[in-house]
């Protein structure tokens, strides 16, 4: 415990903010084929899909991502009067759908929930009625998706054959640095766009970690299902089919099994305040360690006349009525005489 404290004042402390990211790669194998499917979770609700990295019944298993779909109740595959025992979870899709409006895109003046733009103009453009959602665990996306560092690439035409797949393009948020926005309430979003045509396919939530992908990628798909497991018997020439007359778990099915690879650099930010912490050559020469002396005299001494010595070893950081809150070993003793200064520089990371 100290006995001598010197006030921080504020020219000795400074508060920053860093940001940290990882680079996250997705392979389609993992999602499509290395375990056999034994690494997918469908639930008894059957509104989304789960992906794992591992078989998910493994202590080992990572959560990576969500997948669903939805379309919009305005959209041309909406039924007049959708029911779930008529036309496969159509009312579930209509409700991700407006959930995910809702939390993303918001609602107008008139108090509608409001469709995903493919140019992220809220007011008009082009909607995006029906979509895929892939929502990455904050396993991986931590704080968010870094902008402009997302790609992923799919097979988006042809049977689902693996030697049968064609149409591989790669999607990724293009500028997005500079052409962001920002009139979301889930905070910022880019646009996806296809590298080979330039063309909007999606839109992509950084703080939220959402993709948010047009099913119209796969309109030169072939037997897109290729079969659902929930309405077991049928199956599915178009994407379009898939997305009314199959469960979302089989529409889930179809983008996994055509997914390439998936990479992204998410973030952490990491905020921090750096003490500076000064020790002048008249301050912190003697020690409190009852060692220091002996017989009334100073140890480290041999003559009256040699100037003091300590060795600093650890910085305490005190409350104003002199609790100790945080301490800071130096990696090795600093030899500390009347003759030199130190100024040591101590980090907190929250």
């Amino acid at each position: 415990m100290a006995t001598t404290f010197k006030t921080l004042m504020n020219n000795d402390a400074v508060a920053t903010r860093s940001m940290l990211h990882e680079a996250i790669p997705l392979t389609g194998t993992i999602v499509s084929g290395t375990y056999a499917d034994s690494n997918i979770k469908n639930f008894t609700h059957g509104m989304w899909q789960a992906v794992y990295d591992y078989p998910y019944l493994s202590s080992s298993a990572n959560h990576v991502f969500d997948l669903t779909v939805g379309f919009s109740p305005n959209s041309g595959l909406s039924a007049s009067s959708p029911t779930d025992t008529d036309e496969p979870q159509q009312v579930k899709k209509i409700n991700m759908y407006n959930e995910m409006s809702q939390i993303l895109v918001g609602y107008d003046i008139s108090g509608s929930i409001r469709e995903f733009d493919r140019d992220g103009d809220l007011t008009g453009g082009t909607k995006l009625q029906e979509v895929f959602f892939i929502n990455f665990a904050r396993l991986l996306s931590k704080d968010e998706i870094k902008k402009e560092s997302f790609s992923m690439t799919l097979m988006t035409s042809g049977t689902m054959a693996a030697a049968a797949l064609t149409g591989k393009f790669t999607f990724q948020d293009t500028n997005a640095l500079s052409n962001y926005k920002v009139n979301s309430p889930a905070g910022e979003y880019g646009l996806l766009y296809n590298t080979t045509t330039d063309a909007s396919v999606g839109l992509i939530y950084y703080q939220a970690g959402i993709v948010v992908l047009t099913s119209s990628v796969f309109d030169g798909a072939t037997m897109f299902g290729p079969y659902d497991k929930t309405f077991p018997g049928t199956e599915f020439v178009t994407v379009k089919s898939a997305l009314t007359g199959a469960a979302i778990s089989g529409s889930a099915d179809g983008l996994r099994n055509r997914l390439v690879n998936v990479s992204f650099n998410n973030t952490t930010e990491l905020n921090s305040t750096i003490y500076f912490c000064r020790a002048n050559n008249n301050e912190f020469n003697y020690s409190a360690n009852p060692t220091y002396l002996s017989a009334s005299k100073l140890v480290v001494k041999n003559n009256t006349t040699d100037l003091p010595v300590s060795y600093i070893t650890t910085i305490g950081l005190y409350s104003s009525d002199n609790e100790l809150l945080a301490t800071a070993k130096v990696s090795e003793p600093l030899k500390k005489t009347p003759n030199d200064e130190f100024t040591l520089r101590v980090r907190l990371d929250y």
